[in-house]
């Protein structure tokens, strides 16, 4: 095979010959070894510790891990099996919840960064772009306020707060039809307004308790999760997936431009309306449990493109694979580096994200053509 013909394979995708393909492979090998190191890391540090020869022995146990009834005690909230040993019941019912959580987060912050990135051709969008962090945060600190005993509906309440915080910013935005522009400029103005709205409310909080778990979900936390939080999150990311690696060749189409896209027989406004709802869903089943965690959505689907490009036929799947090794890692240094004080994980992806943002800044000199 001549030069030409080579990169003429190369353009067309056969993957032996891309070198896109292979950098994904990749990323992936290594994110899937982040995630698997920073989960044995997690379940085997803490106030009760456990040797690693036991960690790795309760982790790999064929009786648990392929015996349905224990993982339907799992998903079903019912009582473990007696056999179970305290090493066993730390790991898999307090630590390991952790780690699945951490993971489905992660990869769900990172969908959704890449979609709003592309409805709005903006590689500095994220997840909250369009204010579903304002509607979620003001929603949990209203229950918060007004109803300090439902705790057990914070979750919903973000999701919902952050779903119609998005159809406020789009009817806002809308102007015989909307553009990337004025979504962006909307969600600001929304943002911005229930940040200050969040702010006030502080100031109804009547009990230290009641702070601690508004600043808790405002900051972005995973302390105290488990399999309900699992539950609650695993139903929206199986829907989300497939759904976006389903719509990467129209994520493609909207990079070219609207006019470009209405000039392939797209109806531009009716996909992009409904790729931001699968965004919000993605954004609000994260923040449903573990707060605005800040950051993710604009690293990870940066990083994931510097490697394997735009193609978002690569750039979901790198997506998948890398955001939970992000969420994953954070956690394990939230938990583990002030131990026993944990940190909010919000605190450190902004720790790893604030600097990447300023190299953003840094690499772009004309925000008008990100």
């Amino acid at each position: 095979m001549t030069s030409e013909e080579t990169s003429t394979a190369t353009r067309d995708g056969h993957p032996f010959v891309d070198p896109r393909n292979q950098r994904l492979a990749g990323l992936v090998v290594g994110s899937t070894l982040i995630v698997l190191v920073g989960a044995f890391i997690q379940v085997s540090q803490g106030s009760y510790g456990t040797p690693f020869g036991v960690t790795y022995h309760v982790l790999t146990n064929p009786h648990i891990l392929f015996n349905p009834d224990v993982w339907a005690a799992f998903f079903t909230g019912s009582d473990l099996p007696e056999w179970f040993s305290r090493d066993a019941l730390i790991i898999w019912s307090l630590r390991m919840p952790r780690v699945f959580v951490a993971a489905l987060v992660g990869v769900n912050l990172a969908i959704s960064g890449a979609i709003f990135q592309a409805i709005t051709r903006n590689e500095l969008a994220s997840p909250y772009v369009l204010g579903v962090s304002g509607g979620a945060g003001l929603a949990v600190l209203v229950t918060l306020v007004f109803f300090a005993s439902a705790t057990y509906v914070l979750p919903f309440a973000a999701a919902v707060g952050g779903a119609l915080a998005f159809l406020l910013v789009y009817a806002i935005a809308w102007k015989r039809g909307t553009s990337p522009v004025r979504l962006v400029l909307a969600g600001v103005v929304v943002a911005t307004v229930f940040q200050s709205l969040q702010t006030g409310l502080f100031y109804f909080l009547d009990s230290t308790g009641a702070v601690k778990t508004a600043i808790a979900w405002t900051t972005g936390s995973l302390t105290g999760v488990g399999w309900q939080q699992v539950r609650l999150v695993a139903l929206p990311t199986l829907i989300v997936l497939p759904v976006a690696v389903a719509a990467a060749r129209h994520l493609n189409v909207l990079l070219l431009g609207e006019k470009t896209a209405r000039s392939l027989g797209m109806s531009v406004e009716r996909i992009r309306f409904g790729l931001s709802g699968l965004a919000i869903l993605a954004a609000a089943a994260a923040v449903s449990v573990a707060g605005l965690v800040g950051f993710v959505g604009l690293v990870v689907p940066h990083v994931v493109r510097t490697v394997v490009g735009s193609d978002y036929k690569r750039l979901v799947v790198g997506c998948i694979f890398a955001g939970p090794a992000l969420m994953v890692a954070a956690d394990v240094i939230a938990r583990l580096a002030l131990n026993p004080v944990q940190v909010p994980v919000g605190v450190v992806t902004g720790v790893i994200g604030g600097p990447y943002f300023l190299y953003l800044m840094r690499r772009h000199e004309d925000f008008s053509a990100l």
